[in-house]
């Protein structure tokens, strides 16, 4: 009895150690599953490796594919002017709005470049040392000095109110850019601008024409104004300036020998448009500009751009490239969406009745 009790016991003990060891071994068993789903390298069976579970767990530890990239837009203005920081104002309001849909972080560098050349060549300078993922330039001078900056790199760059890119130097051919510039153009219609004029105003025989022959946007706005004139049989006499300081000069003398002055997209005037205007409302003529914003600061009238719609459509470029749109597959786009602006009080205070186009 005693013998058969001890070899119980025997039995007793030697299952309660396989019991033990059994526990401790899907222990260990456990622990390496739970390692292994947090290593990389992971050890895990071929069976673990092929199963959809084991995949989700691996992808969940990696860093989140749909993490924002983040990129810097430099971006540069010529000066500050009312037609300018509505295109800018758009500009960054687009790229807020759409950022996160397209997978980005932006942050934006904006600079004025003081409608001064050296300033703006160290700005775009700067922009390229920062090594900035695309540059943004309003206005052709700054567009200039940032494709010079940039040239022999690869930062993108976006323009925005360049009206004519091709005589600026900046592509040659709109349709597929051959470098790494493209953007958006506010080519204006001169004929209808003239059109409207002639509705207006239609005793005026003979137009003042005032531009800075430095800025090859005026320069080319006015080649298609003096080649319609002339095919309307209307007189014209042209006056540039290099400064603001010269405007007021330039108008009085204009003024006195013309029926009506025209302003194109020129920074220079634009800078000294409510001197410009007082004299011809003293003069009781009419002054027709190619932007809304030389109407508001006096002018008469404009078929012009909307350069809210501009900045925008400008920004949706950049994004295209930003998400990996080659440049030479993003065309240059004209604005085709005009609008008639007219200064009611202007009109009245010179006698020209607008009110088929008054809102």
């Amino acid at each position: 009895m005693k013998k058969l009790k001890k070899i119980l016991s025997i039995v007793l003990c030697a299952a309660f150690l396989l019991s033990a060891l059994t526990a401790c071994g899907g222990a260990s068993s456990s622990s390496q599953s739970s390692s292994a789903g947090t290593d990389s390298s992971g050890s895990t069976s071929s069976s673990s490796e092929s199963s959809p579970a084991a995949d989700s767990t691996s992808s969940s530890s990696q860093p989140d594919s749909t993490e924002a990239k983040k990129v810097t837009i430099g971006l540069i203005q010529l000066m500050e002017h009312p037609s300018l920081d509505e295109i800018r104002t758009a500009i960054e309001a687009e790229l807020n709005a759409k950022a996160a849909e397209n997978g980005l972080e932006i942050a934006i560098d904006y600079k004025s470049g003081q409608n001064d050349p050296s300033t703006i060549n160290s700005i775009c300078q700067q922009f390229v040392g920062d090594k900035v993922d695309a540059i943004i330039a309003i206005a052709t001078p700054a567009a200039q000095g940032a494709a010079t900056a940039a040239a022999g790199t690869d930062i993108p760059i976006v323009f925005s109110a360049v009206t004519d890119p091709i005589a600026a130097g900046l592509v040659e051919n709109m349709d597929a850019p051959e470098g790494n510039i493209t953007g958006t153009s506010d080519d204006i219609p001169v004929e209808k601008i003239f059109d409207l004029a002639s509705e207006l105003t239609p005793d005026v025989k003979s137009f003042g024409l005032i531009y800075n022959a430095g800025e090859d946007n005026s320069v080319s706005v006015m080649e298609k104004t003096k080649a319609y004139l002339d095919s309307k049989g209307l007189t014209y006499t042209e006056a540039t300036v290099a400064s603001t300081g010269d405007v007021q000069t330039a108008a009085q003398s204009l003024l006195s020998s013309c029926d009506a002055m025209f302003v194109p997209i020129d920074n220079t005037v634009a800078s000294a448009m409510s001197v410009l205007a007082n004299e011809a409302i003293n003069a009781k003529k009419p002054v027709y500009t190619a932007a809304d914003s030389l109407v508001n600061d006096g002018g008469l009238a404009t078929v012009g751009v909307n350069y809210t719609n501009l900045g925008t459509q400008t920004a949706d470029m950049a994004l295209k490239i930003l998400t990996g749109t080659p440049v030479s597959e993003v065309p240059v786009e004209v604005l085709k969406d005009n609008a008639i602006v007219v200064n009611t009080e202007t009109a009245e205070a010179i006698g020209v009745d607008v009110s088929k186009y008054a809102k």
